[in-house]
């Protein structure tokens, strides 16, 4: 067999029938393909949704678990994979119209570990009112390069998107990759692994999602301790990358840089977003016991920052919530409003 889509479904009743009915626009025969569809304990209607375009179709395996996340759901479906190559998609994004095709086509050919492909990002209303299904493709052109490469070229750390590569499944086994479970954010250490631990691995343009923004889906938007929590494990999964063998200077400092970010966009979000003190102690407290020797090096900034989190963690937790309150939540917008009055009046 030569592909398996792996699909974790939890309450996306409104999405995940047009997300099923893409996979079966791809021109692909029946037999090169299995969809495996893993019910992730969905309390609402996803399941029934779909439950006719299940009954017709031979190649699809419906996997029911308890509510244990997008990680092991996505474990357990790769654990029983058969295909030559696994694509992940999300179950309320869409695969374009023949996309995948040409794609799966090339990695059968060249036997690459990964071939990443672009993405449309569309809202809801975006979607509803387009018609989906002739996305003007550019010619399909792409370049082998090495994984190490497709992580210094390629990889940005804000889209670490797994539903957009083609993985050979071989490949994650013999390497033992897999997400961690439970986590929010699981494709960062899991995208950036891949990449580095990959040998051969095709990039292009090609457009094979359409990504849907600005929706309430299964993953909610709403920030928690708990997500703040698994954001630290994710930022610990991937510091572990930076004892990878033969990891030159330059794949070391991009690494960094990444968690850098990572880390930033946990910060922030933990001091605009948890209103508890103890709580964002908590926080920073648990990410100095899950990466003790955290510490960032390129730059003034980074530099500043790693002093702070390793010695004065309590500090300047307080410090970046007093700055995020006043600065960033009251002193900045005030001034981009009188700004924009001054230009106005212009």
């Amino acid at each position: 067999m030569d592909l398996s889509i792996i699909v974790p479904v939890y309450n996306v009743e409104k999405y995940i029938r047009p997300c099923i009915e893409s996979i079966f626009k791809q021109g692909l025969d029946a037999s090169a393909f299995e969809v495996i569809i893993v019910n992730d304990g969905t309390k609402d209607r996803s399941i029934g949704m779909i439950a006719d375009i299940i009954s017709q179709n031979d190649n699809i395996t419906v996997i029911n678990q308890e509510n244990l996340g997008l990680s092991v759901a996505r474990n357990n479906g790769i654990s029983l994979a058969r295909g030559e190559y696994i694509l992940m998609p999300d179950s309320d994004d869409l695969l374009i119209d023949n996309s995948l095709k040409p794609l799966l086509e090339k990695a059968l050919e060249t036997k690459v570990d990964l071939v990443v492909a672009d993405f449309l990002s569309m809202a809801d209303l975006e979607i509803e009112h387009s018609n989906t299904s002739i996305v003007q493709q550019a010619e399909f052109e792409y370049k082998e390069k090495s994984g190490k490469d497709l992580f210094m070229q390629d990889l940005n750390p804000y889209e670490c998107y797994v539903w957009r590569t083609l993985f050979k499944r071989d490949f994650l086994i013999k390497n033992k990759l897999m997400f961690v479970p439970g986590i929010y954010i699981q494709d960062v250490p899991f995208t950036h692994e891949c990449f580095l631990k990959a040998n051969k691995c095709i990039r292009t343009s090609w457009l094979l999602n359409i990504y849907r923004q600005g929706h309430s889906s299964a993953a909610s938007t709403q920030f928690s301790k708990k997500k703040a929590l698994d954001f630290c494990i994710a930022i610990a999964k991937t510091w572990e990358l930076k004892d990878h063998e033969y990891l030159s200077s330059k794949e070391y400092n991009k690494l960094q840089d990444d968690i850098f970010i990572s880390f930033s966009c946990m910060i922030s979000r933990t001091v605009h977003e948890i209103n508890n003190t103890s709580e964002r102690i908590e926080i920073i407290d648990f990410l100095k016991e899950q990466v003790p020797d955290l510490h960032f090096e390129n730059g003034t900034k980074q530099k500043i920052v790693s002093y702070m989190i390793r010695y004065l963690p309590h500090t300047y937790i307080s410090l970046r919530y007093k700055y995020g309150v006043i600065i960033e939540n009251k002193i900045r917008p005030f001034i981009n409003h009188r700004l924009r009055r001054l230009l106005s009046k212009k």
